[in-house]
């Protein structure tokens, strides 16, 4: 069976996806209110400074953070500590209001970002925003587990409500551009890396790999059909096979430089991608989702990003051997399967 027939989620990316919330508030005239649930991450207050500046043009003229949810996650060191400082930046610096709930949140905005840096409470707190049918974009990583970020695609579909994830670095000029081939052609392999540091609660790779891992797929695209990895306490190196042979890899960085990039092998060259550009490209794309409703990531690509960490995690579980995409993805649906109604 093929991927693609597993995750049977590709309708999420249509059209259909538009809905009259994204729209109905641009027709006025007026900017999109856009709500941030979770602030115990810098992008909280990235974003709201690019958004709120005054002096913003173009799509980013488009979209105001207007309230927020604190949140936060008691068990996570570099969440709890920072929701205090980033709630008191964003209420004194940029004049957002702060709310003491997800619903009351909603009731004042029309899209919604949700910036919680622990993926776990993720489809708990997707789901109110998918019953008020609010767009939402959900910051890296989509979810805790593989069956969380199934269900939450799921339940946006279930529910009409458009919504997509992505890392800051699929945008970044370089490692877009690769996507489509350029001057290396089209492209037959590469070797994305990036730093990788560990998070107790989080598989291996969600944590801070899934930066590398989303360059690899940026540029490979999908199609990623097993993967085989190896850890040392320095570093991570996960090696995907893509259907027809190409081999795709990604290495975690624990030890010496950090730094984001890829070198991408072609039909017609090799060269390196260019690193990180910063939060701006992604926070247009976001906007432009925002005001159309239809998302630039399909929920089978994202799906896939998370079974291939999966997969990896799998492999190192099993010595290194190759681990299927599809067991992983069997497996999380059959686990979302027995939960609960």
């Amino acid at each position: 069976m093929r991927l693609w027939n597993v995750v049977a989620l590709a309708a999420l990316s249509s059209p259909l996806f538009s809905v009259a919330q994204a729209e109905e508030p641009g027709k006025s005239g007026k900017p999109l209110r856009a709500g941030i649930i979770g602030l115990d991450t810098s992008h909280a207050t990235a974003f709201t400074a690019l958004l709120n500046d005054p002096k913003t043009e173009g799509e980013l003229a488009g979209v105001r953070i207007v309230a927020a949810y604190p949140g936060g996650s008691a068990d996570i060191p570099s969440s709890r500590d920072r929701v205090a400082g980033y709630t008191k930046e964003l209420r004194e610096k940029h004049g957002v209001e702060i709310v003491d709930s997800i619903e009351a949140l909603l009731d004042k905005v029309d899209v919604v970002l949700l910036e919680s840096v622990d993926g776990r409470p993720h489809l708990s707190q997707a789901r109110p925003v998918f019953a008020a049918k609010k767009p939402v974009f959900i910051d890296k990583p989509v979810a805790g587990t593989l069956a969380d970020a199934i269900a939450i695609y799921e339940l946006a579909k279930e529910s009409g409500t458009p919504v997509f994830s992505s890392s800051s670095l699929r945008y970044s000029p370089g490692i877009a551009a690769m996507r489509t081939g350029g001057k290396v052609g089209e492209v037959v392999g590469c070797d994305a890396y990036g730093p990788c540091e560990l998070e107790e609660h989080h598989p291996d790779l969600y944590w801070y790999g899934i930066h590398g891992v989303e360059t690899l797929f940026t540029i490979m695209g999908p199609g990623c059909e097993s993967v085989s990895r190896i850890q040392t306490p320095g570093g991570e190196l996960a090696a995907g096979v893509w259907k027809g042979g190409r081999i795709g890899t990604f290495r975690g960085l624990r030890q010496g430089v950090h730094d984001y990039g890829a070198t991408v092998f072609g039909t017609k060259g090799i060269a390196p991608s260019g690193g990180y550009a910063g939060y701006q490209p992604l926070v247009v794309e976001i906007c432009k989702f925002f005001k159309t409703g239809k998302p630039p990531v399909s929920a089978e690509e994202t799906i896939e990003i998370f079974a291939f960490m999966e997969a990896a995690d799998e492999s190192k579980r099993q010595g290194g051997k190759p681990v299927a995409l599809e067991t992983v993805i069997a497996k999380a649906r059959t686990e979302l399967a027995a939960r609960p109604k």
